[in-house]
Formats: C-alpha cells, sequence, structure tokens
C-alpha cells in the first residue's frame, strides 16, 4: 500500500518539508499499523523540525487518529477495525511519524476513541495528557499519591496550554485545588476545567500574590518550561516540588534553592531506552505501567466527561503542516491546538 509523508529533507544545510512516498512501516508484535486521518501538531514537532533535530529523512508528527488496518501477533488490546488515538515520537526512528498516512501504535499505549467525539479532538489527546499524568504521577517526577491527593494544592503554570488544560483536569479528578495563571481571555476557561484560583501570568509580583492567596502550595508543574515560568513559579512556593516539561531540567537553574526539581518525558510511557541530543533516559517499566493504567482510564472518562479534549483547529491534509507551523512561530496558537485532516476518516 502506498503512504505519502512529510519527510525532512535537507538543502544546503537547511531542513524542508518535502511530500514523498515512503515505505508503509510493519507492526511489531504489540504495535498495529494504523490508517491516520488526523495528526495534532505540537510544539514539539515545529522545535525537532526548526533545530533539524533528526537530520534527513525524519518524519515528524507524534499525535494522532485513525484506524487500525494490522495488528501485531501479541497486540491483544486492539483488532483490525478499532478506531484509535496514540502517540508516536515522529523523527526518533528515521521513516516513521504521524506526518503521514500510515503510522505504528504500541497496543498498550493508546486507547479506542469514543464515538461522542470527534476524532479531530481525540487526537489532541496522547500526548500532552500523558505529559501531564506522567509529570503528576510518575515516582520521577511530582510523584503526588492519588490516595492521598484530594486538597493539595498544586500550581500549574501555563493553564490554558494543552499540557495545562489536561494537567488541571487530572488534577481536579483527585480532588486537588488547582491554582493556574494564563491570559484574562482564557480565565473562564482553565475554570471550566477545574481551575479554583487564576492568575494573569503578566501581573507584577505574581508570585508573592499566588503565594498570599495560596500559602501552601506542595506542587507546580511548568507546562511553559522558559526561565522566567520555572523561575517565578518556585517563588511561589515554600517548599515542595516543580516538574517542568523541559527535557534535562532545562532553565531551571535559578530556581529556587529549596525546590526539588524534576523534568517530564512522555517517551518513557513507552517500554525503551530514548535518547534525544545529549540527554538518555533508560526504559521505565513504571512509567509504562502508569501511562497503560491511563490509556485504560481513558475511554471511559473523554465518554462521561471527566476528561475534555483540547480545542482543535482543523487544518486539511499534509500540505498545510508549513501553514500550522508558521502559526505556531507567529505566536498565534492559544487555547486550541491545530490538527491536520488528512481525509481518510472511516
Amino acid at each position: 500500500m502506498s503512504n505519502n509523508a512529510l519527510v525532512v529533507r535537507v538543502v544546503d544545510g537547511q531542513p524542508r518539508l518535502v511530500k514523498e512516498s515512503v515505505a508503509t512501516p510493519v507492526p511489531g508484535k504489540n504495535q498495529v499499523l494504523v490508517k491516520i486521518s488526523h495528526v495534532a501538531q505540537n510544539p514539539t514537532d515545529v522545535q525537532s523540525f526548526d533545530g533539524n533535530v533528526f537530520g534527513d529523512g525524519a518524519i515528524l508528527g507524534c499525535d494522532f487518529a485513525g484506524e487500525v488496518v494490522e495488528t501485531g501477533s501479541e497486540a491483544t488490546r486492539l483488532q483490525k477495525g478499532d478506531i484509535i488515538a496514540g502517540l508516536v515520537w515522529g523523527g526518533e526512528i528515521k521513516g516513521l511519524g504521524a506526518y503521514s498516512e500510515y503510522v505504528l501504535a504500541d497496543d498498550a499505549i493508546s486507547f479506542k476513541v469514543p464515538k461522542n467525539i470527534p476524532l479531530a479532538e481525540a487526537s489532541t489527546v496522547p500526548l500532552a495528557l500523558t505529559t501531564s499524568w506522567l509529570a503528576l504521577f510518575s515516582k520521577g517526577c511530582l510523584d503526588i499519591d492519588r490516595s492521598n491527593a484530594r486538597g493539595a494544592s498544586i500550581l500549574v503554570w501555563g493553564g490554558s496550554s494543552s499540557v495545562g488544560l489536561y494537567a488541571i483536569q487530572l488534577a481536579a479528578v483527585y480532588g486537588m485545588n488547582v491554582i493556574t495563571t494564563c491570559s484574562p481571555r482564557h480565565e473562564n476557561l482553565v475554570r471550566s476545567y477545574g481551575a479554583k484560583h487564576v492568575f494573569d501570568y503578566r501581573e507584577e509580583e505574581i508570585a508573592n500574590k499566588i503565594k498570599q492567596a495560596v500559602p501552601d502550595i506542595q506542587y507546580t508543574f511548568d507546562t511553559i518550561g522558559s526561565t522566567s515560568s520555572s523561575t517565578t513559579s518556585s517563588l511561589a512556593m515554600r517548599g515542595g516540588k516543580l516538574c517542568t516539561v523541559r527535557p534535562g531540567k532545562e532553565n531551571t537553574d535559578n530556581v529556587a534553592s529549596h525546590i526539588a526539581v524534576s523534568d517530564v518525558l512522555v517517551w518513557t510511557a513507552f517500554l525503551k531506552d530514548h535518547r534525544y541530543g545529549s540527554f538518555h533516559w533508560p526504559a521505565s517499566k513504571e512509567d509504562f505501567e502508569l501511562s497503560r493504567e491511563l490509556f485504560d482510564k481513558l475511554p471511559g472518562w473523554i465518554a462521561n466527561g471527566t476528561i475534555k479534549p483540547n480545542t482543535a483547529k482543523v487544518l486539511k491534509g499534509l500540505e498545510d503542516i508549513s501553514k500550522g507551523f508558521d502559526e505556531y512561530h507567529a505566536g498565534k496558537i492559544s487555547g486550541y491546538k491545530i490538527v491536520y485532516d488528512l481525509g481518510t476518516a472511516a
């Protein structure tokens, strides 16, 4: 079967996105082959392209939804014909990424899409929600005890980001007191997702204002990962733990010394080693099992509205991906996620 994809080609030292016909991937024993209907854009896609992280021949794209068309010999959760959403680290393996017509999904780290959710919205879920899930509950991150989380205070810095919106919802599921920052135009949105205290991140003396309003913040999840966001959010805490989305705890040098700092990498959800530049993350059975638990819960949570997907701004086809990248570069994306409709919806 033919498989059209958007491939990174390096011309005169500069990366370009070129539509090409590539080999259709073959599922391993615990994988399934998915015919993609929708693929959601993530900041890591653009950043990997801009930095030419994976080099010539890479296929980027991480979040997708589509139909299972082939299953591996030991895939037990999914069957041919299932409509699912999943994720892949586009570019990590040459020739494999979600900016294509076919991709591989892990049988355990994907979920069947409930019929009451549009596939465009479903495609926004896997990467950002799993990032938030691991950041909050993995032993290597904030390590929040879900059985004893009710009433504990957590600051989600960047609450209207894709990851932030999912983090707010997960914290609310377990009864946490959620404090967040965003621009004023998104205040009603983040409150509707479960935030109890909302602050404009551009306010002067914001750290002191947050600390005065909620003096017992024990956890912070910085979904932005800049020097200013990590530093400022740490100053809103009297002690506790901070997790950043930036690999290798980048941009946390100025975090208050009394705060324990960690980072989250969504790809530890997969039971394999990962490398990114100079960073190395060994396979984590604990993170894999934790993530598998999440994907088991997801169909029910999404169907009953416990977890609400991001708002999707839908563009058409692989040809529009450059437009989405431009929108990211222009800083226009806020409160929604760009999704590409590949025209293969069941």
